[in-house]
């Protein structure tokens, strides 16, 4: 069981670019050359799922053997990349946590932050650390049971959170996020149908 990242994000109702507002990733089981093409997947994807889990409502989005869960509490959006052997529940209890611990370290100061920041928040580089076992994720659950009183949405494929019309080979050809040689990266996966293990 493995958590490959997670990110918090400002979700704007407007539709706009969610603002990248903390970012951890251990990208050390795949390749040195593949590293950089799967962290600027991993910001990508990230954006794409969280700009598509409306306000107060958690989803998670099925990829191969991978889920990306994301809560979205009313504009900041906490989201994890993990295997899909790590309990949802667990899941969503981390990102929980996540959400509490950025609002009493930052308060509502999100809400006005405009561009992606790339200084690192130490808690969330820990948590990544200490949750990879979902034994420790489950502790939290004895007090947050109100997951069990929340919907979560799941969702089969990436493409079933994009809207009709949209196609994943448009966005990622259209994305800020994503460098010309990780665009390449996703094509030449995609031929030998083994897209990056995250997408």
């Amino acid at each position: 069981m493995k958590i490959t990242a997670l990110l918090v994000l400002k979700c704007s109702p407007e539709g706009a670019d969610p603002v990248i507002l903390a970012n951890a990733s251990d990208v050390s089981h795949f390749g040195y050359f593949q590293r950089s093409s799967v962290r600027e997947f991993i910001v990508f994807v990230g954006r794409t799922v969280a700009r598509r889990t409306p306000p107060g409502q958690r989803q998670s989005v099925q990829h191969e053997e991978y889920k990306v869960h994301s809560h979205n509490r009313n504009g900041l959006c906490a989201l994890g990349f993990m295997d899909d052997h790590y309990p949802v529940r667990s899941a969503f209890s981390l990102l929980n946590q996540v959400l509490d611990e950025y609002q009493k370290n930052f308060g509502d100061s999100w809400r006005t932050v405009q561009a992606d920041s790339t200084e690192q928040w130490p808690f969330l580089n820990a948590a990544l650390s200490k949750y990879q076992d979902p034994a420790e994720a489950d502790k939290l659950l004895k007090i947050q049971r109100e997951l069990d009183e929340t919907k979560i949405i799941l969702h089969k494929t990436i493409d079933s959170v994009l809207a009709r019309g949209e196609k994943l080979d448009s966005l990622v050809e259209k994305s800020s996020d994503l460098s010309t040689a990780s665009q390449m990266f996703y094509k030449q996966a995609k031929k030998t149908n083994q897209c990056c293990t995250i997408l």
